[in-house]
């Protein structure tokens, strides 16, 4: 149980930009449930175990800004990275009408396990990339399905997610997006605020400017798609902060 439950690229690169990647994978270490969380393969594969296609956007969008990266290194059903400690959605029994049976059962003692072997040091490593720059910036990656099941499919190309205790960013790169001709949800297809989630946590509690942004997940299936969208998002994302003067 000594592995790393995060990865890290360009610690030292000199952007402002920190880009995150909390939902990058679907690994399963192996001290969970022998590393079977006990539902299918197909259903691991799909957006309910990670954000598909996100890890390899993020990596590209900071290797073309020249900002570090940080990425989870487990699913977000063993444990959310993106909730807070006393989020009743941590451990998620049922999503997106799939059971989870490795959670079902899952009690206080395996979740401080998890929280100690896998959240607090994904979010310690976060904190300490941060901590490096002055004046950091910290844009979150996710990814979103085309449609849940039984729920109408979602138009958007992209969802720019902000809470109402920082608009510096979001509404300008709402509008950015949508210059450039990209569909673009706000705060969708999710509410741009969730007490205790990264952005919450890492970004608005230390008055850091942020972006949260959304791609649905078709679009960046491809190492070809992703490295499409971040030549695309990365002067967008530039150039909404310079024109901020923050």
């Amino acid at each position: 149980m000594t592995e790393t439950p995060y990865r890290t690229e360009g610690a030292d690169r000199p952007s402002r930009w920190l880009i995150t990647c909390d939902h990058a994978t679907n690994r399963v270490p192996d001290w969970v449930g022998g590393g079977d969380l006990g539902i299918a393969r197909d259903d691991m594969d799909r957006h309910i175990a990670f954000d598909v296609g996100a890890a390899g956007l993020t990596r590209e969008l900071a290797r073309v800004m020249d900002a570090p990266a940080i990425l989870s290194d487990f699913s977000r059903l063993v444990i959310d990275p993106n909730r807070g400690e006393d989020d009743p959605t941590l451990l998620m029994r049922l999503y997106d009408g799939t059971v989870i049976p490795a959670n079902r059962h899952a009690d206080a003692q395996e979740r401080e396990r998890r929280l100690r072997l896998l959240h607090r040091p994904y979010h310690d490593a976060l904190d300490a990339l941060a901590d490096r720059h002055p004046r950091r910036c910290i844009c979150a990656i996710h990814s979103f399905t085309p449609q849940l099941r039984g729920r109408p499919p979602r138009p958007w190309q992209v969802g720019i997610l902000y809470s109402h205790r920082d608009a510096r960013l979001g509404p300008a790169m709402v509008r950015a997006c949508r210059a450039e001709g990209w569909i673009t949800g706000e705060n969708e297809p999710y509410d741009g605020h969730l007490q205790g989630d990264s952005i919450d946590r890492h970004a608005l509690d230390h008055g850091r400017p942020n972006l949260l942004i959304e791609l649905r997940n078709d679009l960046i299936a491809t190492p070809e798609g992703q490295a499409e969208w971040a030549r695309r998002l990365a002067p967008v994302i530039e150039r909404v902060l310079a024109d901020s003067g923050l």
